[in-house]
């Protein structure tokens, strides 16, 4: 578990180095990573590239199939309701992810009724991470 955070973490690390905010995503099968991906809003113009959005769509392309529900999704972040709902309607099988979003509290969990969630993993790195972003943007 703790080794996939870590690579959404790097991804994470990808997207703040593009601007975007630091947020990463991967999609892991049968404990194979089968896509990864960082936040692209800012790099695509695209309110819609979050991590998981893209990280999902590599994942169904590569296994050729709008369902994976054999696949587990670990993201640095607490997804936001887009984000949740695209993972339900991949029938994505468990969501592992970092930090919590206070702004968006349990929300994405009504979301979600069939995906097993595990949150907190690694939790204090991911969310130093998006700390550091944004205290770097006030300065």
């Amino acid at each position: 578990m703790q080794y996939f955070m870590k690579l959404a973490i790097a991804e994470a690390q990808k997207a703040a180095a593009r601007g975007s905010v630091p947020i990463g995503a991967l999609v892991v099968r049968n404990r194979s990573l089968i896509s990864s991906a960082g936040n692209e809003v800012v790099k695509n113009h695209d309110p819609t590239a979050h991590a998981e959005i893209l990280a999902i769509r590599k994942a169904c392309s590569s296994l050729k199939s709008h369902i994976i529900d054999d696949c587990d999704i670990y993201v640095t972040l607490a997804p936001c309701p887009m984000c949740a709902k695209a993972i339900s309607l991949a029938r994505i099988r468990r969501l592992y992810f970092g930090a919590y979003d206070a702004e968006r509290g349990a929300e994405f969990r009504m979301l979600l009724p069939k995906t097993q969630i595990i949150g907190g993993v690694l939790e204090i790195q991911c969310m130093k991470i998006l700390q550091n972003f944004f205290s770097e943007r006030r300065t």
